[in-house]
């Protein structure tokens, strides 16, 4: 089967007046339709860039980026990017907010008000969703800042360290509940993450890149002999430290 997302030896290099810094070089992987990806690696190794090349955002210099066989620029793919920051607007409330991608490409339908309608009341959300964004707490802005992700009913979701502005606790049962919503909307996802376990209990392969330029050292399948697997039950299931030690060590070599 052809794989959703396809990356062939992709290389990018930033250039100024100080000369050339090389941030990714020859990254070469694919993804599965339906498959839940995570990529770690150290800081400035290029994580971020990577995923702003598949989004479109960024040109590489070398190498190609296919989606379903073709170039990100040709593609009719729907890419959906979730930032560090929810970025919901605060004059707006919660349902307006989460409607605002499909007011911005015109595709308000019945059809897309009732999809909508539906996340909201699964998720959580529509008792709050006449709220505005600062009467939530950080784990519900955030499921708010994917239920508008969703929305565009993405074939790819870019998740760009999504959980990295709220507390401990909180990060975990968020993380829990998100990575819990996109399987079972059956969507295919990239996690970009600098937290081992994260990365761990919620994909089904992690990435790890090394040192900048980035390069891929290893691409680690991760599986789990459990029935549930939730975060917190992946964390606790014996497997989860051998995953950690792999990865640990591919980090400090």
């Amino acid at each position: 089967m052809q794989p959703l997302l396809e990356l062939k030896d992709v290389s990018l290099a930033y250039h100024s007046i100080n000369g050339e810094t090389l941030a990714l070089s020859d990254i070469s992987f694919d993804i599965k339709e339906g498959e839940f990806v995570a990529i770690v690696g150290p800081s400035g190794c290029g994580k971020s860039t990577l995923l702003s090349m598949i989004a479109g955002l960024l040109k590489p210099e070398s190498g190609s980026i296919l989606l379903r066989n073709e170039k990100i620029k040709d593609t009719a793919t729907n890419i959906g990017y979730m930032l560090q920051k929810d970025h919901l607007f605060e004059w707006r409330s919660i349902y307006n907010n989460v409607m605002l991608g499909l007011e911005i490409q015109k595709k308000i339908t019945p059809e897309a008000k009732e999809r909508v309608e539906k996340m909201l009341v699964v998720y959580g959300l529509e008792k709050f969703k006449n709220a505005k964004p600062s009467e939530l707490s950080g784990g519900m802005r955030q499921r708010a800042a994917l239920v508008r992700t969703l929305a565009l009913e993405p074939e790819l979701l870019l998740l760009d360290e999504p959980f990295s502005a709220l507390d401990y606790q909180t990060r975990l049962s968020v993380c829990d509940d998100i990575s819990s919503i996109i399987k079972r909307e059956k969507r295919t996802a990239i996690l970009v993450t600098h937290d081992l376990s994260e990365a761990i209990s919620t994909a089904q392969r992690v990435i790890v890149l090394s040192p900048r330029p980035g390069r891929v050292k290893r691409i680690l399948p991760i599986m789990f002999d459990i029935e549930d697997k939730g975060s917190m039950n992946t964390r606790n299931a014996p497997e989860f430290k051998d995953y950690f030690n792999a990865i640990w060590k591919e980090l400090n070599e």
